[in-house]
């Protein structure tokens, strides 16, 4: 049987997550540097892709640079509130996720136990 059957789109929502969230780490990190540009991860849009093809492509298409609300004058187009408030929904969802899956394989685990 194959793991996306066990797991669904779950796994996959997973791994965008896990990919967004360090995208959005990165932003934050680069908050002071001159020139650097914000990319965020369209989940949805990365779960569709995914879903015909390859993950890692998935997540490629669906990365877009972030419009700022206010220009820099230094270039860079990281906005430290949006940012911080994408991380931190992106973090409950995959906490979320997460405790999904956590609970799909103790169901899995019982039902091969005999439970």
């Amino acid at each position: 049987m194959p793991i996306d059957d066990l797991f669904g789109v779950h796994g996959k929502a997973l791994a965008v997550r896990s990919q967004r969230m360090g995208m959005l780490a990165s932003n934050i990190a680069n908050a002071s540097t001159p020139g650097y540009k914000a990319k965020d991860i369209d989940f949805a849009a990365a779960l569709r892709s995914a879903e015909a093809g390859p993950l890692d492509r998935g997540i490629a298409d669906a990365t877009k640079y972030r419009v700022p609300l206010q220009m820099s004058m230094d270039g860079n187009t990281v906005e430290l509130a949006t940012e911080q408030t994408a991380f931190a929904e992106n973090a409950v969802a995959y906490q979320t996720t997460l405790s999904f899956l956590n609970g799909r394989i103790g169901q899995i685990t019982r039902a091969l136990k005999g439970e």
